[in-house]
């Protein structure tokens, strides 16, 4: 039997008429679905695991982390409990890398990060380390580089990186138009995912004036609120910045929710559309999950030691994201049963490679040369690395060698008095970074030695033997050098005598802030590069049947 309800509004029944018909039409607001972003940044080409020291809850302790094997590992584990993860990138997963990577141009990692599931990477500074051709042909794939000599050496046919990169704030100086896309949008679970990505706004810093020619960095928080209006409009239903900028913490690497992040990401998250949901940054090679008032920010390491998870509370049907939580996810090797795939890859790469990065070519003579500073800023490691460079340019009658601790990538440890081999050398070195010889007046050189203050921190350029200088850290940033303290052999230094000076190419076209490198005359490309340099220092002095890492006298010395 069918009951029919009349519902006339000047009845006595008309309220309850408008009750069932508004209880009829009232649908249940949805559930929010879970969804796991699982995050990676500065892997600089580790496929192996590699270590490094960590402060974590229980105090600071050396851990060797990471490795391809591991962290497909771990993505597989993770992918038991949602099959729907998003593995995501923030940056510098290649460049600067081991030469297990970079003898083949770094193809055999991005294979890896495909083989792992990977969506979609913000880029770095370091993936433009070979230039924006080389860049686009690691993206899409080919053989027409340049970088013949390791292009499509490892596959025959290089297909590409098989996932997309995003970058909302690098322009092409040549069109006008971004380089790469702004954002990927990524459909899972009935909800819509946005990643914007986002380079540091100092690029012309961090990247070599020739690697980054017809290119250009905006601000990154300006960059990604403007493509806010178009993401709401595709009715995506949550915003996450994806950023190659970073900050650091003094809080363990383990802390939960940590509040003393400090750094340039915090500036930019600050400056962020309030509709961005969270922050997936890098380039730091710090390791954090933290929050800047409601912002949740993290970073996974470098290296391949971590992987961020962020989990996310999503609303269908409406931009609404009830809940962020993140942990940060050691890549411990013992606490994982290796991917198989992905260890056979290593294991192709490693036969293929062995000849030439297991190749003796010196012997050191202590167990440690490192980029440890001293209270000066001198490093045992930064002392090898210029009188190398220093050795092997006199054919060009250089006086003075200058090195950014940015350009050493990795210590020298082991026993003392045993082998080094090439891989070992070329971890140190592996930007192949060509030397440049040029003129500075002395006067120059202290302007340029009093420069290493000027981005809020001390950023101490390594320095040959030969060349010492003195500085007091009570005075004004811009004219810390004592006056007089500059000398060369043990003479001061004259302000108008020019001296050839030798330096990478990355210093001598101004980076890190360093403009008057700029300023040098007669200009000349070496055809050496740094890790050739050193390599060739470290045999030449083993034929003589020299060790390196010899004490030598100090170079850099404070005021007390």
């Amino acid at each position: 039997m069918k009951v029919r309800l009349s519902c006339n509004y000047r009845s006595a029944i008309a309220w309850a008429c408008l009750a069932i018909s508004a209880g009829s039409l009232a649908a249940e607001p949805p559930a929010p679905v879970q969804i796991n972003v699982v995050a990676i940044n500065d892997l600089h080409g580790y496929l192996e695991p590699n270590p490094q020291d960590y402060a974590g809850a229980q105090g600071a302790t050396r851990l060797t982390y990471g490795g391809i094997a591991t962290l497909g590992a771990m993505l597989d584990e993770l992918r038991t409990q949602d099959p729907d993860l998003l593995f995501i990138g923030a940056g510098d997963l290649i460049g600067g890398s081991p030469a297990i990577s970079a003898l083949w141009a770094d193809e055999p990692v991005l294979e890896a990060l495909n083989a792992m599931g990977m969506i979609v990477s913000a880029s770095g500074n370091h993936d433009l380390d070979a230039g924006k051709a080389e860049f686009l042909r690691q993206i899409h794939g080919g053989c027409e580089s340049t970088r013949p000599e390791k292009a499509c050496t490892f596959r025959g046919n290089y297909p590409g990186s098989g996932f997309p990169y995003i970058a909302s704030n690098l322009i092409d100086t040549t069109t006008g138009e971004r380089l790469l896309p702004a954002y990927h949008i990524q459909e899972v679970k009935g909800v819509k995912i946005a990643f914007v990505g986002a380079v540091p706004r100092n690029m012309e810093k961090v990247v070599s004036a020739s690697a980054f020619a017809g290119l250009k960095a905006t601000d990154e928080a300006q960059a990604i609120n403007d493509v806010i209006p178009e993401l709401k409009a595709k009715g995506v239903n949550a915003i996450i910045a994806v950023m190659h900028q970073g900050g650091d913490t003094v809080e363990p690497f383990d802390t939960q929710d940590c509040s003393q992040l400090s750094g340039a990401v915090v500036d930019v998250a600050k400056r962020l559309d309030p509709a961005v949901d969270a922050v997936i940054s890098g380039h730091s090679h710090a390791s954090y999950q933290c929050r800047v008032g409601d912002l949740s920010i993290t970073q996974a390491g470098k290296y391949g030691h971590f992987l961020t998870q962020l989990q996310l509370q999503v609303t269908p049907g409406t931009h609404h994201v009830t809940n962020i939580t993140a942990r940060n996810i050691p890549a411990d090797p013992q606490n994982y049963l290796p991917n198989a795939k992905l260890t056979s890859l290593l294991e192709e790469v490693r036969q293929r490679s062995g000849e030439k990065l297991l190749e003796p070519i010196g012997r050191i003579s202590t167990a440690e040369l490192d980029r440890k500073e001293n209270a000066a800023g001198e490093t045992t490691l930064g002392n090898l690395v210029t009188d190398a460079q220093l050795a092997m340019t006199q054919a060009f009658n250089t006086q003075i060698a200058f090195l950014n601790l940015g350009g050493l990538r990795s210590d020298l440890i082991q026993p003392a008095d045993s082998d080094l081999t090439y891989e070992q050398l070329f971890a140190v070195q592996p930007f192949n970074n060509p030397l440049v010889v040029q003129e500075l007046t002395g006067k120059q050189i202290t302007e340029l030695l009093n420069l290493q203050w000027n981005r809020g921190s001390f950023n101490p350029l390594q320095v040959s033997k030969g060349f010492h200088y003195e500085w007091d850290g009570s005075r004004p940033v811009g004219s810390r050098v004592v006056e007089g303290s500059v000398r060369l052999h043990g003479k001061p230094v004259e302000p108008l005598t020019h001296y050839r000076v030798v330096s990478n190419l990355f210093l001598a076209d101004g980076g890190g802030g360093l403009a008057t490198f700029k300023e040098g005359r007669r200009r000349q490309d070496t055809g050496i590069s740094d890790l050739e340099a050193l390599v060739a220092y470290v045999r030449q002095n083993h034929e003589r049947g020299i060790a390196i890492g010899q004490r030598s006298e100090p170079r850099i010395s404070m005021t007390p």
